[in-house]
């Protein structure tokens, strides 16, 4: 649906160039949800512009639907923007203009007919909840009622795509996940491929069927959330699942010589990874009784990961070197991944 290749772009400022994309290929495959996560200044939001040429590429192609719009002629590229819609972190609604009217804005500026205007937004009102809000203006409204009627504006055209750039920073928790239950549903129901934009951790795991991390303008990892993120090869990929699970706070307690991680000769501080392969056997249970090995947990956690349950645990093992050894072999030989963090006859 959407393919990126070798795609890098660079602003010219006072201060030197700013190289916000660099060497970028990625493909989105029609139907699914792609999140781009990153911290601030990436170039999350520079590389979802330059997907509907809002920013044009300095090199690179950008392929929408087949059709390369780096080569585009200027209503060629009017077209196929029409078909990607894109919804922003602060709603960018009119504020003087009703709810009724923000939806119909783009196919009154099309000089559409007057009654599909009307069918069209009492559909897209009715998809998001707000029908009796069709007369009120958007000051009357809460962030996640504003950012349902952008998703509305954004759909108002039948995209086959849908852009959401940090679509629900500005939001709470609780309205967060309404967001991302409208943007799952939309795309379940109307087969519009989306790509999420984002920060934060809980919207990826939530949402998103693969995942590109990046980093610096570069794209460091990327492919299906779950390998990607079982599996991380990348140390910015390891410190987004840090800030999505207590199991990475092990290691602040550690640089502060915390008593909770104070080792005994006799014992290993480990972390486990584990997925829905084996999240519901009792692994500890069993490796302590087979082995006489003590387990004495710090964190542990069972996350949903677009559907797919992760764990997550912080061990004290204690018992002899062979003892533990042999313990994580039979933990590695059952698919659990294991990190011994620190040893307590190592200092």
């Amino acid at each position: 649906m959407i393919r990126l290749e070798h795609v890098t772009k660079t602003f010219k400022t006072k201060d030197g160039d700013v190289h916000a994309v660099k060497d970028v290929s990625i493909h989105i495959k029609k139907g699914e949800i792609y999140g781009i996560i990153g911290f601030s200044g990436a170039g999350k939001s520079t590389l979802v512009r330059c997907m509907n040429l809002l920013e044009r590429p300095n090199e690179g192609k950008v392929i929408f639907d087949g059709e390369d719009l780096m080569e585009a002629s200027p209503s060629a590229l009017r077209k196929a923007r029409a078909k990607i819609g894109m919804i922003f972190q602060h709603f960018n609604l009119m504020p003087a203009m009703t709810i009724y009217d923000n939806i119909a804005l783009p196919l009154k500026l099309e000089k559409r007919p007057k009654d599909e205007i009307d069918a069209k937004v009492m559909e897209l009102l009715d998809l998001i909840d707000l029908v009796e809000r069709k007369d009120s203006y958007p000051s009357q409204l809460s962030g996640g009622q504003k950012q349902r009627v952008a998703i509305a504006r954004a759909l108002v055209n039948d995209p086959k795509v849908l852009l959401c750039d940090e679509a629900t920073s500005a939001l709470d928790p609780q309205t967060t996940q309404n967001i991302l239950r409208l943007i799952r549903r939309i795309n379940e129901e109307r087969k519009i491929t989306v790509v999420v934009i984002t920060h934060e951790m809980f919207v990826v795991k939530e949402l998103c069927d693969e995942v590109a991390v990046m980093e610096s303008g570069r794209v460091v990892e990327q492919g299906e959330i779950v390998p990607v993120f079982t599996h991380p090869v990348q140390e910015m990929t390891k410190d987004f699942i840090a800030t999505a699970s207590n199991a990475g706070k092990v290691d602040e307690l550690i640089a502060k010589h915390h008593p909770l991680v104070a080792l005994k000769h006799n014992q290993q501080l480990v972390r486990l990874q584990y997925d829905s392969s084996n999240t519901a056997e009792a692994m500890i249970s069993r490796i302590s009784r087979k082995w006489g090995v003590d387990c004495s947990i710090i964190f542990g956690s069972v996350e949903i990961w677009r559907d797919t349950p992760i764990g997550q645990l912080v061990t004290i093992f204690t018992g002899t070197d062979e003892q533990i050894v042999r313990a994580i072999e039979d933990l590695k030989e059952n698919n659990v991944q294991v990190e011994v963090i620190k040893r307590g006859h190592i200092e």
